[in-house]
């Protein structure tokens, strides 16, 4: 059975200063809750860089809420905005804590800064920052991780990692943050750490030093309980599956994604290119055998995982692309949340690659697509700020195309709903992927058709 691929953009954002990472909140009743945190170097006023002994970062917090209401309104409302220090990671725990949601954050001054959810008078939700812990002098926080991947709220620890090359573990006691454990991990900036979410007392490190290494806090991090220099570059990504136990994917500035058994570190089970440097990966909250991955200077990719996770050599495919940021991919990150209504129409698309190029409407983006042979424009505003939603595609032929059955009881489509964010150009993305069999189908050179969005894939449902 061949399946039908396709992306569709629902709403664009200006961020303002620099985005560079997005999560949807988790926790049940609040998948509709999204952050986005912004980072960006202080620039005088004939555009050129501060120089000081500490360059000044600033960044901002952004907090939204989606909601479909209706064709004619935009489903992502800001709640709150909050200046901060330069953001370099979000991350929600996975449980509530007191009842709430409680955001984590790394930041530039080498701050956690904690963030938990509460309710207003006036029916909405905003962001209160209740506790904050110092990693050391002179570091950048670069990245957090929670241990309570799988839904297990015992015994909460957070790791980050800096840029002295450092890996830091903390333990949540009531409402009070404990420093655990904090040793030097690499020789240069530490750019990633996380748990594996089935044994929390495994982290696993990548650095600038181009290694991805494991830690047993049972043992002490006085020697690893492996060292991998698979990646040729510096190590930035990783991710353990909360679904598969042992399955962890790793990314790099090699470009390239790899999937790792972690009873067997010596070898990767499978080594994808991606065609950018691999700034995030994220699994999906429910279906395991997919991986989204943030590819700096080549999109966002979503890959089917699942002949590579059960032992077949060969690269993960594609399945779907989302190629509408003009800039660094940095921030991605799926919801949880429900999509009841069919994705929008789109209007009639060229045949050819196009790029996007954005001009500013009022608070949000309007996105002109230009080809080699055509033009078309997309706006998600009119010119008074106010959302338009996609015009209806001219009705097919129904005598030329082949239509897409109903998927059987066991190969049910997948709708899902996702965000993403990018660095120069400040734009913060929420956008939707549809996948479904589709009879008839071949599959296009690649797997992706970058016009449009669509492709065809003959992986098997996940």
């Amino acid at each position: 059975m061949a399946w039908k691929s396709r992306t569709r953009s629902l709403q664009v954002f200006d961020t303002e200063l620099s985005a560079d990472t997005v999560e949807w909140c988790p926790v049940p009743q609040w998948h509709h809750i999204l952050a986005c945190g912004t980072y960006q170097l202080q620039k005088s006023q004939d555009g050129a860089v501060e120089e000081s002994v500490t360059p000044s970062r600033i960044g901002r917090l952004y907090l939204f809420r989606f909601q479909q209401q209706g064709a004619l309104c935009p489903p992502l409302n800001e709640l709150q905005r909050i200046d901060t220090p330069a953001i370099l990671d979000v991350k929600w725990c996975h449980v509530p804590v007191s009842g709430r949601p409680l955001l984590g954050m790394a930041t530039a001054t080498g701050e956690l800064q904690f963030h938990s959810m509460q309710d207003k008078l006036d029916g909405r939700c905003s962001l209160d920052k209740v506790s904050s812990t110092e990693l050391g002098p002179e570091r950048l926080a670069l990245s957090l991780d929670w241990s309570t991947g799988r839904g297990e709220s015992s015994a909460i620890r957070v790791v980050s990692s800096d840029s002295k090359g450092c890996v830091n573990v903390l333990g949540l006691t009531e409402t009070t943050w404990t420093a655990l454990s904090q040793w030097k991990a690499h020789d240069f900036e530490a750019w990633i750490a996380a748990f594996s979410y089935w044994d929390t007392q495994i982290i696993y490190s990548g650095g600038d030093d181009c290694k991805l290494k494991g830690w047993d806090l049972r043992i002490g991090p006085s020697c690893p309980t492996f060292s991998s220099k698979s990646h040729s570059m510096g190590v930035c990504s990783i991710h353990s599956n909360p679904h598969r136990e042992h399955i962890l994917a790793t990314g790099s500035y090699d470009e390239h994604v790899l999937l790792w058994d972690g009873r067997n570190m010596r070898r990767p089970l499978s080594e994808s290119a991606v065609g950018g440097g691999v700034w995030r990966l994220k699994w999906h909250p429910t279906h395991e055998h997919l991986l989204l991955a943030a590819c700096m200077h080549n999109d966002f990719h979503i890959l089917h995982c699942q002949e590579a996770i059960e032992g077949s050599d060969g690269p993960c495919p594609i399945l779907a692309s989302y190629v509408l940021h003009n800039s660094l991919a940095y921030g991605a990150d799926w919801s949880q949340a429900c999509l009841d209504s069919p994705p929008p129409a789109s209007p009639q698309e060229s045949g050819e690659p196009s790029q996007a190029q954005p001009a500013q409407v009022g608070g949000h983006l309007r996105i002109q697509y230009e080809s080699p042979t055509a033009s078309f424009d997309t706006s998600l505003e009119d010119e008074m700020g106010r959302y338009i939603p996609e015009p209806p595609s001219p009705q097919p032929d129904p005598c030329s195309v082949v239509t897409t059955p109903t998927p059987a009881l066991d190969s049910p489509s997948i709708s899902c709903l996702l965000a993403s964010c990018s660095f120069y150009d400040h734009m913060l993305h929420v956008w939707r992927w549809d996948w479904c069999p589709k009879e008839g189908a071949t599959k296009v050179a690649g797997g992706q058709d970058q016009a449009t969005g669509d492709s065809a894939a003959a992986a098997a449902s996940p």
